[in-house]
């Protein structure tokens, strides 16, 4: 599909189009959204450029998806998606800055490129140039992955609540599934990561917008430019910071798991040791031979009930006065 963005004194207008129709003179923004081959190529013989496929795309290593040929800007950046879902995945976003329009090519849809759509369409200052819309573009991106990071962290206080707040009613037993919260963490760790990825390209992509020599890029779309990296320099650290308190949290639940599993099986020596001397007592009273203890007294039976029980009750009684229960 291939989407037309034009400037009125309202914003932004779209309109689709198909690979017969004539490229309105008035495009500012051309928004390719998982376009076929006929597109593409209408594209390129419309203006003059050349624009990647999904597999070339994927392909371009990372320091070379910034280039300058002819008068275009071509630029690839990563961009996380699908970030409010258990499977957030990092895709492929090219941005084309001609002389005179901005072209995306992109086959995802993410959230920011919507909001900044209806967004332009009602402010018509913020999108009255190719490099404002790609710097509006990008801002809402960034700003999308501070909403992520701001979430990310307020979910980590609550784990951290939860892993280290003692339960109440003043219980030592632990009865959570910190299997739940190790997936908790898991999730917000990736999430973080696939971020940070997509900060870094960001970064390494308007650095190259900075120091282009586009005629098109002026002042104020370099104070944007100039802004929007020191953002995302902030946001860089700010989601090492959370990558930190994932490691901690992640660290921090092993352990909680290990103290779990040590006591169990505390409880489990503690249980043995006890009915160790029973176990004796009766294996003793119990042999096949003549002469047994107390085997033709009438309260033979109860004293050796009576020593079992003593021999477990003076064990337990020891570890509890010694704190190891």
């Amino acid at each position: 599909m291939i989407n037309y963005f034009s400037l009125d004194p309202h914003g932004l207008r779209c309109s689709s189009s198909t690979a017969a129709a004539i490229l309105p003179h008035d495009a500012l923004w051309i928004d390719l959204l998982e376009p076929t081959a006929e597109e593409e190529l209408k594209i390129e013989r419309d203006l003059g450029i050349d624009v990647p496929t999904r597999e070339e795309m994927r392909e371009i290593e990372s320091s070379n998806r910034l280039y300058e040929e002819g008068d275009a800007l071509y630029m690839t950046a990563t961009v996380v998606t699908k970030l409010d879902t258990d499977r957030p995945t990092n895709d492929q976003i090219t941005f084309i800055l001609t002389p005179d329009r901005l072209v995306t090519n992109r086959y995802v849809d993410p959230l920011p490129f919507r909001r900044y759509v209806a967004y332009a369409e009602k402010h018509p200052a913020q999108c009255n140039s190719a490099p404002a819309i790609l710097a509006g573009l990008l801002e809402s991106v960034v700003n999308r992955i501070a909403d992520v990071l701001e979430r990310i962290g307020g979910d980590m206080d609550a784990l951290s609540s939860e892993v280290f707040t003692a339960p109440s009613g003043g219980s030592v037993h632990r009865s959570r599934d910190f299997r739940i919260v190790l997936e908790r963490v898991g999730r917000n760790g990736d999430l973080v990561s696939k971020a940070r990825e997509t900060l870094a390209s960001l970064g390494r992509l308007v650095v190259f917008l900075q120091q282009a020599n586009h005629p098109q890029i002026q002042n104020d779309a370099r104070n944007r430019l100039r802004t929007l990296g020191r953002d995302i320099a902030q946001m860089s650290d700010h989601a090492t910071f959370i990558g930190n308190k994932v490691q901690f949290m992640l660290d921090a639940t092993l352990g909680m798991i290990n103290i779990d599993q040590n006591n169990i099986l505390k409880i489990f020596s503690v249980v043995t040791l006890i009915m160790l001397p029973p176990s004796v007592i009766g294996a003793i009273f119990g042999m096949n031979f003549a002469r047994i203890p107390m085997s033709q007294e009438p309260f033979g039976f109860e004293v050796a009930i009576v020593l079992m029980v003593l021999s477990a009750i003076a064990p337990f009684l020891m570890f509890k006065r010694r704190g190891w229960l």
